[in-house]
């Protein structure tokens, strides 16, 4: 057995996460660093019903609402945008500016090595930036955000 181990603070092996502009026609990807964790969300909803001849309830799955979320430490090109990128690229954008924007994002989230040395999985779809709520304080003193991509259709696992 393999187990999937992001080793936290080893370069080239850890969990990553990339972001691409869908309609930016470049394979410009900006790279999310400082990630403090990730989520990935697969809840398949459930249709339920009672019959009448039955003591207990049916039911059956239907489609999934998928997202990822995490939280990041915030880098100011990362989330501002690098000012210097080409027009309508993630880079430029940012974060903040893909989400304000409404832009559709490519990602590409990397779960990191395997325990025996191997190449992990990498899941992979369309989806939207919601949820940002930068935030600091006294006992955190750099800035902080969650972040939520809201998946438009299925996740692609390679």
């Amino acid at each position: 057995m393999a187990y999937i181990y992001p080793a936290p603070g080893v370069s080239g092996v850890q969990a990553t996460l990339a972001l691409e502009i869908l309609a930016d026609g470049t394979n410009d990807s900006l790279n999310i660093p400082a990630m403090q964790d990730v989520t990935v969300n697969a809840a398949n909803d459930v249709f339920t019903w009672t019959q009448l001849d039955a003591t207990a309830k049916q039911q059956i799955a239907t489609t999934s609402t998928n997202s990822i979320a995490m939280n990041i430490v915030l880098d100011g090109d990362s989330f501002f945008g690098d000012g210097v990128s080409a027009a309508g690229t993630a880079s430029l954008a940012g974060i903040f500016g893909m989400s304000n924007n409404k832009n559709k994002v490519e990602f590409s989230l990397y779960l990191g090595d395997n325990d025996d040395g191997t190449n992990g999985k990498t899941i992979s779809g369309q989806g939207y930036i919601t949820g940002l709520a930068p935030t600091v304080s006294a006992d955190a003193p750099v800035w902080v955000s969650p972040i939520t991509i809201t998946v438009d259709g299925e996740y692609t696992v390679a």
